[in-house]
């Protein structure tokens, strides 16, 4: 039996949405003037700012290229478990954490208020189903995969770390920082290769791409795979390795990042009166069964 104290330190986050709470204090929705740029991003007092830091730690730390095809050899042959779709939503939902104090959402209407406000704006239903079902990689945490693993800002390993992934410092912990193959500005890539060519950070959003990449337009795709890349579609730190096919379809990451990020609302939607069109919309892109 793992000792809890291993359990714990992989795990500082008191949920894994913390993480999601650390970014909108990166970056605030730019129609919130309420705070100054000063009291975002503070990292030097409070308990939370602690926990990121140290899941960050973590995160940087163990995110090899290693790892990283480890854990595609591990999960990516999907034979974990294999659930009907709202079944999928039912086992997601246990990832509640009651403990915490800032919500009593369960991961349906955390979803449900991404996609709603999505569909609120007329997008295509495809747009709308990618809301629905971005975050259901979070699964991870429930095969017993440490936070690290599953959530936080996702980057290519391969190659140099960028100094615009937050907390840039801990990755000389990283052994990848200090081996002269993979430390360098390319890597194991080559200029502007393409994205499809380059090996992400594990976490949910690598997973879930390779899920559905066979049922979603490349849009959506792109927005699931690359929701988590901030250091690219925040700050264009990648450039040298995306192809000109890339950079048009981040146009669609960028339009996906408000609605994951600013769409949250403390009156939850009605998941009973929404689900028959879910029911409808998931019908008509995704598989019966899923495998997990």
């Amino acid at each position: 039996m793992k000792n809890l104290k291993d359990i714990s330190d992989k795990n500082p986050l008191k949920s894994i949405e913390d993480w999601e709470k650390d970014l909108l204090e990166r970056y605030p929705d730019p129609s919130d003037h309420d705070k100054s740029k000063e009291q975002y991003r503070n990292y030097n007092d409070g308990s939370r700012q602690d926990t990121v830091k140290e899941f960050y730690k973590l995160n940087h730390q163990y995110q090899t290229y290693d790892f990283v095809v480890k854990k595609e050899e591990e999960f990516l042959q999907f034979n974990k478990k294999e659930m009907g779709f709202w079944e999928a939503v039912d086992f997601l939902n246990t990832l509640v954490d009651d403990s915490d104090p800032d919500t009593d959402l369960d991961q349906l209407q955390h979803l449900l208020q991404t996609s709603e406000a999505i569909r609120a704006d007329g997008h295509p239903d495809w747009f709308v189903l990618t809301g629905f079902i971005h975050d259901f990689g979070k699964v991870l945490c429930l095969f017993g995969e440490p936070q690290w693993a599953v959530v936080g800002d996702t980057f290519p390993v391969g190659c140099q770390f960028s100094d615009k992934i937050v907390f840039p410092e801990f990755f000389d912990l990283n052994p990848d920082q200090h081996n002269p193959e993979l430390n360098t500005k390319y890597g194991l890539y080559s200029p502007n290769c393409g994205l499809d060519n380059v090996k992400m950070s594990w976490g949910h959003d690598e997973y879930l791409y390779q899920m559905v990449k066979d049922h979603l337009p490349e849009q959506a795709l792109y927005m699931i795979r690359y929701h988590s890349f901030y250091a690219q579609h925040k700050e264009n730190a990648y450039d040298h390795l995306l192809s000109d096919h890339d950079k048009k379809l981040f146009e669609w990451v960028h339009k996906f990042n408000p609605y994951d990020l600013y769409s949250k609302v403390p009156v939850p939607p009605d998941a009973k009166a929404l689900r028959p069109y879910y029911e409808d919309l998931v019908a008509k892109y995704l598989p019966n069964t899923l495998k997990f």
